[in-house]
């Protein structure tokens, strides 16, 4: 039998948009403790995918997830598993979607993960030649061009980390 948590997680891949918006709520209030984040962390194999996939959601469900994504990256294991799954990736795609509403979400989340050796090899892309040092590129270009100072702070942090 599934615990609560189990169903929680379970919901945020719900097709109905009203039961992943309060599942997801509840998971971004759970994040906002160390008992909430240690009793999500269990389920994180699960739990990190489906956040991840609602990132490309609308504005009212991947705002409460990209917020639930950077309070688990505080955590190293979590912040670990992120990377290995992709997230610099995703968060890189997000940020420079011009009609994203949580940019600066996906800034904080890239700071968070490039704390770890694992999270600035994926944000050098040293796996790929051909797209070796892209990110990179892409961050100081708009640390350059931005005109929210706020924002080019936290993008610099990515770089100096």
């Amino acid at each position: 039998m599934a615990t609560e948590l189990e169903e929680l997680v379970d919901f945020l891949s719900s097709p109905s948009p009203q039961v992943t918006k309060a599942a997801v709520d509840i998971v971004r209030g759970l994040t906002g403790s160390d008992d909430g984040l240690k009793s999500l962390a269990i389920y994180a194999n699960k739990l990190l995918p489906s956040l991840s996939r609602l990132l490309n959601a609308p504005k009212e469900i991947s705002e409460p997830a990209a917020e639930a994504l950077v309070n688990l990256s505080q955590n190293y294991d979590l912040a670990e598993k992120m990377v290995e799954i992709g997230i610099v990736k995703t968060s890189m795609d997000i940020l420079y979607k011009p009609d994203s509403s949580i940019g600066h979400l996906m800034v904080m989340l890239l700071v968070n993960l490039t704390q770890h050796d694992a999270g600035i090899t994926s944000l050098l892309q040293t796996g790929d030649e051909k797209m070796q040092g892209l990110y990179v590129m892409k961050l100081v270009r708009s640390f350059c061009r931005s005109s929210s100072e706020a924002k080019g702070r936290l993008q610099w942090k990515i770089i100096v980390n």
